[in-house]
């Protein structure tokens, strides 16, 4: 497949800046080599090679097989489908990253950055396709990068496409030393006439809820400010996961929730889909809905996940503070027919999902309400 051959190695332009802070040699000495610019080619290949294997194993049909090109080709026909629309999507991690490198634990940070793109196609009922990336940084890290990358490619395997290409920009004198910055594309397919909008929810309709991993990969400006008020080292033992450090527990990585998912749309039990990324259950569960309506959700039946309790102790965070800025331990909802709960409920048992409230009629400007809140969180 193309993944290998068409990772370019970013340039940071077509000839060498003159500003002395990005080239430290003398104005007038030869410089020699790109590297001494403080572009590493060399490094580049090596990464190519370290990433083509894992590249390759998150081939599935449609992908090509050349190798060489500018571009990589995907079939959808190859793939199945009849008549599909193609669905876009682009993200990044957000601040997590900079957990990631404070830490040194780069392994799953990749996950997080193609769950946050093929969870919005998802939602839509798009099956993912192929995917690829952006990776940016100031002096290329072979074995850095080759973890980052391969928890990417972990991500496809798990979401079922491809990783069929992407980016490596080496950029000196943009990046601080060990900083490093992604971005995420992913396209997925919908057969025309079957993507999912929420037009035909209506009153009555069930709200299900699929758990989260945790905070996943939204709010880490605020998480990290709590870290920092509670005076903890991202080493000490997490208050909320003792078991794991402070740090690693905070990279658990965004559940990937296209499996289960995929399970509803091809059942016909869905009317649509919201994934809670940043502004939490209160600002992503109204984009689903219909103009009028709006969610009754009952807190106590589902558990506000240990990590959030504790941030709540720390910030002292209110209990909408925690509802319109993360997950609360709900990462995806499904909105379904009554009678399609228990069916609904027992195509995702394996998971964990749960029934936790309904829809409603409500005004535009409250249109997620969650009882219980006191008593549960």
């Amino acid at each position: 497949m193309p993944a290998e051959a068409n990772r370019l190695i970013g340039l940071p332009g077509p000839y060498l800046s003159e500003r002395e802070d990005a080239i430290t040699t003398p104005k007038n000495e030869p410089i020699g080599a790109y590297k001494a610019a403080g572009v590493d080619i060399d490094a580049g290949a090596a990464l190519v090679k370290a990433i083509a294997p894992l590249a390759r194993a998150s081939a599935r049909s449609g992908t090509t097989a050349s190798l060489g090109g500018f571009g990589a080709l995907f079939d959808p026909k190859a793939a199945g489908f009849k008549d599909p629309i193609l669905v876009a999507t682009t993200d990044g991690v957000g601040t997590k990253l900079k957990i990631a490198i404070a830490t040194g634990l780069h392994d799953t940070i990749g996950i997080d950055l193609v769950a946050m793109s093929v969870n919005d196609l998802i939602v839509q009922g798009a099956e993912p396709l192929f995917f690829l990336d952006y990776f940016a940084t100031g002096k290329l890290e072979v074995d850095t990068a080759r973890r980052i990358i391969a928890g990417i490619a972990e991500g496809c395997r798990i979401a079922g496409c491809a990783l069929i290409g992407g980016e490596t920009a080496e950029m000196p004198g943009l990046y601080a030393e060990g900083d490093y910055d992604l971005a995420g594309f992913a396209v997925g397919a919908v057969e025309r006439g079957q993507a999912l909008d929420g037009t035909n929810i209506v009153e009555g309709d069930v709200v299900i809820g699929l758990p989260s991993s945790g905070v996943h990969s939204n709010g880490y400006s605020l998480v990290r400010k709590l870290v920092e008020q509670s005076g903890l080292d991202w080493t000490a033992p997490a208050p909320f996961e003792p078991a794991k450090t402070l740090g690693d527990a905070l990279l658990t990585p965004t559940v990937i929730y296209v499996q289960p998912a995929l399970k509803l749309v091809r059942s016909g039990l869905v009317k649509g889909f919201a994934h809670i990324t940043g502004g939490g259950l209160t600002e992503n569960i109204p984009r689903v809905l219909p103009d009028g309506l709006g969610v009754a959700l009952d807190a106590n039946k589902w558990s506000l996940s240990p990590v959030f309790r504790w941030m709540a102790g720390v910030g002292g965070l209110p209990a909408a503070e925690l509802a319109r800025t993360f997950n609360c331990g709900i990462g995806m909802v499904a909105i379904v027919a009554a009678n399609n709960r228990d069916d609904t409920l027992a195509l995702l048992a394996d998971i964990g999902a749960r029934d936790i409230g309904t829809v409603v009629k409500a005004p535009d400007e409250n249109r997620v309400q969650i009882s219980h809140v006191e008593s549960a969180w």
